[in-house]
This record gives structure tokens, C-alpha cells and sequence, in this order.
């Protein structure tokens, strides 16, 4: 899906209020950027981070304690990012 910010898809099905933006940084990289209407200081507070830099942060959260069993990539999906800027011609 595309509107005037670019290329999204919804990272929690049925949940239109939230989005996931894509767009290829520097190198090639993916790229995401949230985007939450109840929460529109997600998106001005936050820039946006090459996949790599979400993995590692994810994997920072899982070791820390009290976050066992969760999985900050569920919202990541680097699949749908490569379909939507491929289908782009990004």
C-alpha cells in the first residue's frame, strides 16, 4: 500500500491505525519507520532504522530480563518490505 509518507503494509492485520513504512536507505538497505495515529509521536520522535539495527536491538530486548517469549521482529517483516519496493521497482 502507498500514501503520501510511502510504502506500507500493516505490520498487525486489521489494525489500519498502525503502519509499517519501507523505503531503501543507503547501500540498498531496507528501511522502517512506524507510523500509529493514537500515537503520532511515534513517528516525529523517531527516524528511520535499517533492518540491521532493528535485529540487533530485538535481540537486545529478548536478552534483557522479563522479556522472555517476546519477539520485537514480529512487526519486521523484511519479506513484505522486499515485495512492496521490488513491486515499486525500488
Amino acid at each position: 500500500m502507498e500514501d503520501s509518507l510511502g510504502l506500507y503494509y500493516l505490520p498487525r492485520p486489521g489494525i489500519p491505525q498502525v503502519r509499517m513504512y519501507v523505503r531503501r536507505g543507503e547501500g540498498g538497505a531496507v528501511e522502517f519507520r512506524m507510523w500509529d495515529s493514537g500515537h503520532p509521536e511515534v513517528w516525529d520522535k523517531h527516524e528511520w532504522l535499517p533492518l540491521s539495527v532493528v535485529e540487533k536491538a530485538a535481540g537486545m530486548y529478548r536478552s534483557a530480563p522479563g522479556h522472555e517469549g517476546q519477539d520485537p521482529m514480529a512487526i519486521y517483516d523484511s519479506v513484505v518490505a522486499e515485495s512492496l519496493l521490488r513491486e515499486k521497482g525500488l
